[in-house]
């Protein structure tokens, strides 16, 4: 069973080796049971493996169970459809009660995206983004924003069927505003390639 690692800056009050065994077992089961939520637009990879559930806690009443979750952009259309898969998901594990929490800060990346994520994309045909500088540092501190312009070269992108970097991109956006159209110039098929942000 896969538990939240690194620990969350959205972690209860107390520390997680107070929660009481039966809060344990409660959480373990909420985590099994999100952890296989698919995302609603690319159902191949799990809301997890996506990075947008970035906790189950319990509340500070010590029963409800709390899902914490991050759009992967503040105008992300799913968001309502995976509030409600979250809600379906602990109700048939039997975790009433439940609340989800929607946190917006720190922002969504495409760093959170896990290698088990990232071999799915690929394996269903999105070429995975290329890792960012996370919003937050290794001990969970929020990163200062800086602006800075983008580089000139882009690096090149792989595609999810051959491999071939000899690729090009056919438009700025695809299927959705998070992924970009490309095709690649050796094998001649199209792909989505999911921006890294």
């Amino acid at each position: 069973m896969t538990t939240p690692s690194p620990i969350s800056p959205f972690a209860p009050a107390f520390a997680r080796s107070e929660v009481p065994a039966a809060a344990e077992d409660r959480l373990a089961l909420a985590w099994a049971a999100l952890e296989a939520v698919p995302d609603p637009e690319i159902p191949v990879v799990s809301i997890r493996d996506l990075g947008i559930l970035r906790d189950v806690v319990l509340a500070n009443d010590g029963q409800t169970i709390e899902a914490i979750i991050t759009p992967t952009y503040s105008g992300c259309p799913a968001m309502s459809q995976i509030e409600e898969d979250v809600g379906r998901a602990l109700d048939a594990a039997g975790l009433a009660p439940w609340r989800v929490r929607t946190v917006l800060a720190p922002a969504w990346t495409t760093d959170w995206i896990t290698e088990e994520g990232r071999a799915n994309l690929r394996a269903y045909g999105i070429a995975p983004p290329g890792q960012c500088a996370s919003p937050t540092t290794a001990d969970g501190n929020v990163r200062p924003l800086r602006f800075v312009p983008r580089p000139k070269q882009v690096p090149a992108i792989a595609c999810p069927r051959c491999g071939s970097v000899h690729t090009q991109e056919l438009s700025r956006f695809a299927s959705t505003a998070c992924k970009a159209l490309y095709r690649c110039l050796d094998c001649r098929e199209p792909f989505d390639y999911f921006k890294p942000y």
